[in-house]
Protein backbone atom coordinates (compact mmCIF):
# COMPACT_ATOMS: atom_id res chain seq x y z
CA UNK A 1 0.00 0.00 0.00
CA UNK A 2 1.26 3.65 -1.01
CA UNK A 3 2.48 5.46 2.02
CA UNK A 4 0.21 8.09 3.22
CA UNK A 5 2.76 9.81 4.99
CA UNK A 6 6.10 10.58 4.11
CA UNK A 7 9.61 11.95 5.97
CA UNK A 8 9.43 15.99 6.03
CA UNK A 9 5.25 15.81 6.74
CA UNK A 10 4.14 17.80 9.47
CA UNK A 11 2.07 15.73 11.85
CA UNK A 12 -0.23 15.52 15.21
CA UNK A 13 -0.48 12.77 17.74
CA UNK A 14 -4.09 11.43 18.11
CA UNK A 15 -3.08 8.91 21.04
CA UNK A 16 -0.64 7.97 23.66
CA UNK A 17 1.32 10.17 26.16
CA UNK A 18 2.46 12.77 23.65
CA UNK A 19 -1.06 13.12 22.46
CA UNK A 20 -1.72 16.28 20.88
CA UNK A 21 2.06 16.93 20.12
CA UNK A 22 3.15 18.76 16.80
CA UNK A 23 6.55 17.25 14.76
CA UNK A 24 8.10 16.71 11.68
CA UNK A 25 8.96 13.04 10.70
CA UNK A 26 12.51 12.26 10.34
CA UNK A 27 12.12 8.63 9.22
CA UNK A 28 9.29 6.27 8.22
CA UNK A 29 9.45 2.40 8.72
CA UNK A 30 6.63 1.42 5.96
CA UNK A 31 7.02 -2.49 7.28
CA UNK A 32 6.71 -2.47 11.27
CA UNK A 33 4.01 0.89 10.46
CA UNK A 34 5.98 3.40 12.95
CA UNK A 35 7.43 6.71 11.81
CA UNK A 36 10.27 8.94 14.36
CA UNK A 37 8.52 12.01 15.20
CA UNK A 38 11.36 15.26 15.91
CA UNK A 39 10.18 15.67 20.06
CA UNK A 40 7.81 13.36 20.32
CA UNK A 41 7.90 9.68 22.01
CA UNK A 42 11.29 10.64 23.85
CA UNK A 43 13.10 8.06 25.90
CA UNK A 44 16.55 8.40 27.56
CA UNK A 45 19.23 6.49 26.48
CA UNK A 46 22.90 5.61 27.93
CA UNK A 47 25.43 6.27 25.64
CA UNK A 48 29.24 5.47 26.13
CA UNK A 49 31.48 7.99 25.58
CA UNK A 50 33.35 9.02 22.02
CA UNK A 51 35.75 10.79 20.65
CA UNK A 52 33.49 13.30 19.32
CA UNK A 53 30.71 13.31 22.07
CA UNK A 54 30.99 13.38 25.73
CA UNK A 55 28.64 10.32 26.16
CA UNK A 56 25.76 10.39 28.87
CA UNK A 57 21.99 9.82 29.12
CA UNK A 58 20.33 11.51 26.25
CA UNK A 59 17.12 11.86 25.08
CA UNK A 60 15.45 9.92 21.68
CA UNK A 61 12.89 10.27 19.94
CA UNK A 62 11.52 6.63 19.50
CA UNK A 63 9.25 5.13 16.25
CA UNK A 64 5.56 5.76 17.09
CA UNK A 65 2.36 3.75 15.38
CA UNK A 66 1.54 5.24 12.17
CA UNK A 67 -2.45 5.13 13.38
CA UNK A 68 -1.73 7.66 15.79
CA UNK A 69 -0.32 10.39 13.70
CA UNK A 70 -2.11 12.46 11.37
CA UNK A 71 -1.12 14.80 8.68
CA UNK A 72 -1.49 18.84 9.53
CA UNK A 73 -3.01 20.22 6.56
CA UNK A 74 -2.00 24.24 5.31
CA UNK A 75 -4.65 25.33 7.78
CA UNK A 76 -2.94 23.81 10.76
CA UNK A 77 -5.91 20.65 11.48
CA UNK A 78 -5.27 17.41 11.64
CA UNK A 79 -6.90 15.74 8.30
CA UNK A 80 -6.58 12.20 6.60
CA UNK A 81 -4.61 11.96 3.29
CA UNK A 82 -6.39 10.37 0.09
CA UNK A 83 -4.80 10.07 -3.29
CA UNK A 84 -6.32 10.60 -6.80
CA UNK A 85 -5.00 10.64 -9.96
CA UNK A 86 -3.65 14.35 -11.26
CA UNK A 87 -2.33 14.63 -15.10
CA UNK A 88 -1.49 11.11 -15.21
CA UNK A 89 0.23 10.79 -11.70
CA UNK A 90 -0.84 9.67 -8.92
CA UNK A 91 -0.86 12.29 -5.85
CA UNK A 92 -1.78 12.59 -2.23
CA UNK A 93 -4.23 15.45 -0.84
CA UNK A 94 -5.52 16.56 2.33
CA UNK A 95 -9.17 15.52 2.78
CA UNK A 96 -11.04 18.54 4.81
CA UNK A 97 -9.43 21.06 1.93
CA UNK A 98 -8.98 19.24 -1.02
CA UNK A 99 -5.58 20.59 -1.37
CA UNK A 100 -2.83 18.43 -3.11
CA UNK A 101 -0.31 17.49 -0.71
CA UNK A 102 3.13 17.09 -2.95
CA UNK A 103 2.58 18.96 -6.53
Amino acid sequence: MAAKLKKGDKVVVLAGKDKGKEGTISSVDPKAGKAVVDGVNMAIRHTKQSQTDQGGRKPKAMPIQLSNLAFLDANGKATRVGFKVEDGKKVRYAKTTGDVIDA
